[in-house]
C-alpha cells in the first residue's frame, strides 16, 4: 500500500476518535473564559479533525506527484472525506448544536454525487472535482470548526459566525450537487437508454 493510501486510510480511522471526544462524556471540568465555555473534549476532536480534513488535499497531491494513482485511492479518498464530514455533522447534531434538516441536507447531497460519479464510472466516465466541490469543502470544514469551537472567538462580539458558516455551507453545497447534475446530465440520460 503507497503513502497516498496510508493517509486516507488514517484520515478514515481518525474518524471514530473524533466521535470519541464529542460523544463520550469525560469528567473534566470546561474551560471557561467570560462568558464562553468549552471542554477539553471538543477541543481534542476539533485538533483531530482539523489534522484529518488538513489531509484530505495531501493524499491526492502526493499520488499525482509520485504516479502512484490507484483504484483503491480513488475509491477510498472520497469515502473519506464523507465519513469524515458525515459522523462529525451527525455528532454535532447529537450534542444539539446544529440543526437536524442542516446535516441531512449536506449529508444527502454528498450520496446523490457519489451515486452520479459510480453510475459515471460503470459507463468508463470520470466526474472530475469542480470547483464548486472544492468550495463546498472548504465552507463545510469552516463551518464544522466554528461549530465545534462554540463559535470562538466570535462569540466575545456577538456575530454568529458558526450559524452564518452553516448556512453558507448549506447554499455552496446544494448548489455545488446542482452544478454536478447539470454539468453530467449526459451520464444520467446515457445510463437510462441504455437500461
Amino acid at each position: 500500500m503507497n503513502l497516498a493510501n496510508r493517509i486516507t486510510l488514517a484520515r478514515i480511522f481518525l474518524v471514530p476518535i473524533i466521535m470519541f471526544f464529542l460523544l463520550v462524556n469525560l469528567d473534566f471540568p470546561p474551560l471557561e473564559f467570560a462568558q464562553f465555555e468549552i471542554t477539553y473534549s471538543q477541543i481534542i476532536a476539533t485538533l483531530i479533525f482539523i489534522i484529518a480534513a488538513s489531509t484530505d488535499g495531501l493524499d491526492g497531491y502526493i499520488a499525482r506527484k509520485r504516479k502512484i494513482v490507484t483504484n483503491l485511492g480513488k475509491l477510498l479518498d472520497p469515502l473519506a472525506d464523507k465519513l469524515l464530514v458525515a459522523a462529525v455533522l451527525i455528532s454535532l447534531v447529537d450534542m444539539g448544536k446544529l440543526e437536524a434538516w442542516i446535516a441531512i441536507v449536506i449529508i444527502s447531497r454528498e450520496f446523490a454525487v457519489t451515486g452520479l460519479r459510480q453510475v459515471a464510472l460503470l459507463d468508463g466516465k470520470v466526474v472530475a472535482a469542480s470547483k464548486w466541490g472544492k468550495w463546498k469543502t472548504a465552507s463545510q470544514i469552516t463551518a464544522i470548526i466554528a461549530l465545534l469551537l462554540n463559535n470562538f472567538p466570535f462569540t466575545f462580539i456577538g456575530f454568529p459566525f458558526d450559524l452564518v458558516a452553516s448556512w453558507i455551507a448549506v447554499i455552496i453545497t446544494v448548489y455545488s450537487g446542482i452544478d454536478y447534475f447539470l454539468k453530467n446530465k449526459s451520464v444520467i440520460h446515457f445510463s437510462t437508454n441504455k437500461q
